[in-house]
């Protein structure tokens, strides 16, 4: 564990409807070579040295399945299941209103986001300690268009200082308290919340295999990942 260490709690958000999987699964009951998403981001969690305590936001009707998947693989550092909003952004505040008023620091993770290794996070809370934001993120490759409203090219973007924002998002806790009280829009991700303050966020650079899983084709990616990772590709 790091001299600097800081009290840090990780909410990990998974109480979305899993629409875009077009199956009666939700997406964080499939399961990835043989093992829930969602257990499977706990286990990246509970084995990475700078966290805490881990709160889960689900929705109602999969509370107690959660819990039940933490007990039997033993996600000690589970302190709670709660039930998520209507939005992400709501879900997020809800997990983050139920850490421990002690901790110094807030993880937020999609809870699809299964691939994460301890060793990211651990390098994402690092960067937080020092600037009191930061995330997870993966540079873009592609040649990047703006449109415009008649769905034309409007111009082309530098890619060079264009980043896939990623989860974790990590910031300090009294940093994400003073955002949540500011005027908040539906944000897609936390960081919006702190760029609103504003707040500078440090970008680090993580692996393109943390991957989300969002459509029945990336249940297939992430086991080709995993069957890499493990050498049997």
């Amino acid at each position: 564990m790091t001299e600097n260490k800081k009290r840090t709690a990780a909410v990990i958000v998974a109480a979305g409807s899993s629409l875009r999987m077009g199956n009666d699964i939700k997406k964080q009951f499939l399961k990835v070579k043989a093992v829930p998403v969602l257990l499977r981001t706990l286990q990246s969690f509970e084995a990475c040295d700078q966290i805490d305590e881990i709160v889960v936001v689900a929705k109602e009707e999969d509370v107690a399945a959660v819990r039940e998947l933490a007990a039997e693989y033993q996600i000690a550092k589970l302190t709670a299941v709660v039930v998520g909003g209507a939005t992400r952004a709501i879900s997020a505040k809800l997990g983050f209103e139920r850490i421990d008023p002690d901790m110094q620091y807030v993880a937020i993770h999609d809870g699809a986001r299964c691939l994460v290794t301890p060793e990211e996070i651990e390098r994402v809370c690092l960067a937080a300690y020092e600037q009191g934001a930061a995330t997870a993120a993966v540079p873009v490759t592609d040649t990047v268009k703006r449109a415009d409203e008649s769905g034309f090219i409007a111009d082309t973007l530098d890619r060079r200082s264009i980043f896939l924002a990623a989860t974790p998002q990590i910031f300090s806790v009294e940093l994400y308290r003073r955002a949540l009280e500011a005027e908040c829009i539906d944000f897609t991700d936390d960081n919006q919340l702190i760029e609103l303050l504003p707040h500078p966020v440090k970008i680090v650079e993580c692996s393109r295999d943390n991957i989300k899983i969002t459509y029945p084709e990336d249940v297939s990616l992430a086991e080709f990942i995993l069957n890499r990772r493990e050498g049997l590709q």
